[in-house]
């Protein structure tokens, strides 16, 4: 392993679940940590980690599907890495990428990457299957909506009457795609 730092990266997808369990008992010099989903790598925390790696250290993460769940991204993450000398050590698969890695090993990454990305897919297939299934049911009647009849009536005038969208927006506490979806005349 590397002489440097040991720096471990924690990720879950929402805020009430816990990282408890990822990297215990593994000591390390520094954690960064983020909840958010591991569909892409634009999360602060894993940019602040990949910033604070200096050559000889060693990321530690508890499973290639915590860094990224796209094989595209988690080679590219691995690949930039190692280049500057950093060492990506997943616990869970028992693989260390140095950058002189065997054939086998950048074998493996991309098997394994391809299982996070194909496992990430078919949550998403199994989640529109629930909904579908639960709107059948008419259990399932989608998000509620974020304004009232009578605010989205008010907001479309307003819409048409000139007022600056982004203003708008700001006051009736939606986002500017909302403001578009309810500024559509009836």
């Amino acid at each position: 392993m590397a002489k440097g730092q040991m720096v471990g990266y924690i990720r879950v997808s929402t805020d009430d679940q816990s990282t408890q369990r990822q990297l215990d008992g593994v000591t390390l010099d520094r954690v960064f940590e983020d909840k958010a989903s591991g569909k892409d790598i634009k999360r602060p925390n894993l940019q602040a980690a990949i910033n604070f790696l200096r050559e000889g250290d060693t990321l530690v993460i508890h499973s290639m599907d915590r860094l990224a769940r796209n094989l595209d991204d988690l080679r590219r993450l691995v690949t930039a890495l190692t280049r500057r000398g950093i060492a990506v050590h997943f616990v869970k698969e028992s693989l260390v990428f140095t950058g002189d890695d065997s054939a086998m090993s950048n074998l493996l990454l991309s098997i394994m990457g391809a299982f996070a990305e194909f496992e990430r897919a078919l949550i998403g297939e199994r989640q529109r299957e629930g909904i579908a299934l639960a709107k059948k049911k008419g259990v399932y009647k989608g998000r509620k909506p974020s304004l009232s009849s009578d605010r989205a009536a008010e907001l479309r005038t307003r819409v048409s009457a000139g007022e600056k969208k982004t203003a708008l927006a700001r006051e009736f506490g939606i986002s500017r795609a909302a403001l578009y979806v309810y500024a559509k005349p009836v």
